[in-house]
């Protein structure tokens, strides 16, 4: 029976359940965190707020509770290097709440890396990944599950092309899923998949988040054709695409046969340091997201896909079959 590791520990793939493939309970500047730790976060939506230090543990479980009400029993929390991973942190909601949490470990960079980093080859980078995975993370116990590695618009750089085939060496040597983060608009999705074919990765455990940030057919067929997972997982988030064009592109794809190849999430942060209250707010004024949500999904893209034509069985493949079948090992 494949396992895959949560924040609670090792279990069946069986057991994952519902499960929203990209959220984050946190996600904020690590160094700036360590630095002024008596900074808090924003929570992004509904309105705009402060969030404190001491606040982060409550709206975290307050969305993690709202999932599962709805009936998810899992997500994937893709925080890697530079987003505030705190796996300790993860594992108190998830008891608290009963939400399954499936961590990761990488790096979430456009370019910059840690002098560290430059003076070292991806096989060194790899074999810190690979501890994650096969000892734990930070000597809490907790195993990472899947690796994370991101290019966006300044397209593969050097310094990312280091990072993805860092992530592809370990999970050659470990099983591990990839999930990478792409850019449609910046078409990065054919060279990450490249890195990972010459690097020997099985292209059946590797996932293409944001794919659904286009509704380009000819382009996300181009990515499907290599076998890949694709993530239609920033609902919401209008700025890259509106919800109602997001429907569309996974109905045409789910009458195209692609069902198994879909997954769905939001990539909602319950609280976010990237802006200050005052900038969410016009930013949101500006339209950049309507509705983002951790249960998005859940209230309104469910029934408006069902509407669509969408059946019962290509649900239950798009959110228990495929994240099994891509995380478990």
């Amino acid at each position: 029976m494949p396992t895959v590791e949560t924040v609670t520990g090792t279990i069946n793939a069986d057991e994952l359940g519902t499960t929203l493939v990209h959220e984050h309970l946190i996600y904020r500047d690590e160094a700036v965190a360590n630095w002024w730790p008596h900074l808090g976060s924003v929570v992004p939506v509904d309105p705009p707020r402060a969030c404190g230090p001491d606040e982060l543990h409550g709206v975290a479980v307050e969305n993690a509770r709202a999932v599962v009400e709805r009936g998810g029993q899992t997500i994937c929390e893709p925080t890697g290097m530079f987003g505030g991973r705190d796996v300790v942190f993860s594992r108190r909601v998830s008891e608290e709440t009963g939400l399954q949490v499936v961590p990761c470990t990488g790096i979430y960079t456009y370019d910059y890396l840690p002098m560290f980093f430059v003076t070292r080859d991806a096989d060194a980078m790899a074999d810190l990944f690979v501890h994650d995975i096969e000892q734990s993370i930070q000597g809490t116990g907790i195993k990472a599950a899947f690796l994370k590695c991101a290019a966006d618009e300044p397209g593969v750089t050097e310094n990312v092309e280091k990072v993805h085939r860092a992530v592809a060496r370990a999970s050659v040597r470990t099983g591990a899923p990839i999930m990478a983060h792409s850019r449609p608009a910046s078409e990065t999705g054919p060279r990450q998949i490249e890195i990972f074919e010459e690097e020997g990765v099985d292209l059946s455990k590797v996932q293409l988040a944001h794919t659904g940030d286009t509704d380009d057919l000819d382009y996300i067929e181009r990515v499907l054709e290599k076998g890949v997972y694709i993530g239609m997982d920033r609902y919401g988030l209008e700025i890259f695409l509106p919800v109602e064009r997001r429907n569309a592109t996974v109905t045409a794809l789910l009458e195209r046969g692609y069902a198994d190849r879909m997954l769905l999430s939001q990539d909602y942060c319950a609280t976010l340091d990237w802006y200050s209250v005052e900038t969410e707010k016009q930013l949101l004024a500006a339209g950049v997201a309507k509705g983002w949500s951790m249960t998005l999904v859940f209230d309104e893209v469910i029934p408006a896909l069902r509407d669509a034509g969408m059946t019962d069985d290509q649900l239950q493949t798009m959110m228990v079959e495929n994240p099994k079948r891509w995380l478990g090992r």
